[in-house]
């Protein structure tokens, strides 16, 4: 950051929101990171110490205190436990930026997040062309789970059980979708985000079939790109205003009621953190951000909240236990809690059974998996373990993230368990 002003400037800011934590602890119950590490550097309490330092550490060895800040999963868990209403999420992706604007991003990153994911189509083509190459890299881990590993990248990506790529993604499926609304009824903005049009396409052709069967009318434009939140989990918020703006295009003239996302974490952003950062852009983009992040809803929410889903009537004895998830971003940031279990239970074929610590994070964190992996399995297991002792054959999930986790850490122990999405199991009941 080449300007000294404003990087004192925000440093102030940041202190200002410091002063609320009293330092209880609160947060050290909660923390899954804290839970796997034991080391109080790691939870909330011990970093928000740290960020009020900042000034001197980013000075000192700002490596190191990008290294620090990049050890949480920002699950939100601290800040839904915090007795003052703390907004430590915001002040962690804030300090990361901080610290990244001061150090520079790396390369790799830059070109992630500036020019493959803010352009949707050089993003498809990679993708289009990455499908076919994993026939060659990648081999079965003869699971239920279907993942696929590649001992040959062990280097790069760890010993990792992954869902392969959708042979044929979903806007290459669909294209782009502008239909009419049926009987002046309800239409909606359908956004699958990348890893619901690249990867679980299943998944988001579920919610395509249960809001036709609703007789939902769907628009889903060509050229969206990610949300941002991989961007700003990485301290790039320049790489989430490129990825916002295309976004924002794709999106505008669009007549819907809601954007719906059947990814939580895409949901939160477009919800929370799309108006934010819309402000640096101009007063205009700002307006349009605000608008779609006001029609934001959980695809779950909307199933009950606006299309009175209801749970059905349960089948006899014969009825599949399946147990839920509950998803960080989809319960601590956006409130949804009882709707996808009553989501799962519209299906007669299914038997809701709860596990313990339904909503602990499972460990995934995003970016978080990827430069923490050890951790992130540790506190992985900690949900298998929970999700095996709960007797369930199905665990389900309102977020692919979530559903990539589960499928690593379930089929690494060989678990005769399947991973869902809450709106598979429904559609799996309609005709």
């Amino acid at each position: 950051m080449s300007d000294v002003h404003e990087l004192a400037q925000r440093l102030m800011a940041l202190d200002d929101r410091l002063i609320a934590c009293m330092k209880c602890g609160n947060c050290q119950a909660v923390c899954p990171m804290f839970g796997a590490s034991g080391m109080e550097a790691d939870v909330a309490r011990g970093k928000l110490a740290l960020i009020d330092n900042l000034a001197h550490e980013i000075l000192r060895d700002p490596a190191a205190l990008a290294d620090k800040l990049g050890r949480c999963l920002l699950c939100g868990s601290c800040q839904a436990a915090c007795p003052p209403g703390v907004k430590i999420m915001d002040i962690f992706m804030e300090a990361r930026e901080l610290v990244h604007d001061y150090i520079g991003l790396h390369p790799a990153k830059k070109l992630i997040f500036r020019q493959l994911l803010a352009h949707p189509g050089l993003f498809n083509l990679s993708m289009r062309l990455g499908a076919p190459a994993q026939r060659l890299l990648f081999r079965s881990s003869q699971d239920v789970q279907e993942t696929v590993c590649a001992p040959v990248l062990d280097f790069m990506l760890g010993d990792r059980h992954i869902h392969p790529l959708a042979a044929r993604p979903l806007h290459a499926r669909y294209g782009a979708l502008d239909e009419p609304r049926l009987a002046g009824g309800i239409k909606v903005a359908f956004y699958p985000g990348c890893v619901g049009d690249k990867m679980y396409t299943e998944m988001s052709e579920a919610c395509l079939k249960v809001l036709r069967h609703h007789q939902v009318a769907v628009f889903m434009p060509s050229g969206l790109a990610c949300c941002g939140i991989p961007a700003l989990a990485s301290g790039d918020a320049k790489g989430m205003l490129s990825q916002l703006r295309a976004n924002l295009r794709a999106l505008a003239g669009g007549d819907f009621d809601y954007i719906l996302s059947p990814c939580a974490s895409c949901t939160a952003t477009i919800a929370e953190h799309w108006p934010a950062y819309a402000r640096r852009l101009s007063a205009a983009k700002a307006r349009e951000a605000a608008i779609l992040g006001a029609k934001a809803m959980d695809i779950n929410a909307f199933l009950v909240d606006v299309l009175q889903v209801r749970p059905a009537a349960a089948s006899a004895g014969d009825a599949i236990p399946v147990t839920y998830h509950d998803s960080c971003h989809l319960k601590k940031s956006l409130g949804v809690v009882s709707q996808p279990r009553d989501v799962i239970e519209a299906n007669p074929a299914c038997r809701l059974t709860e596990m313990a610590e339904a909503d602990r994070c499972c460990g995934c964190g995003g970016s978080f998996n990827l430069f923490h992996y050890d951790y992130s399995r540790k506190i992985g297991q900690r949900k298998r373990d929970n999700v095996v002792a709960s007797g369930a054959k199905i665990v389900a999930a309102g977020c692919p993230a979530c559903m990539m986790q589960l499928e690593d850490v379930l089929s690494h122990n060989g678990d005769d368990v399947r991973v869902k999405h809450t709106v598979e199991l429904y559609a799996e009941s309609l005709k």
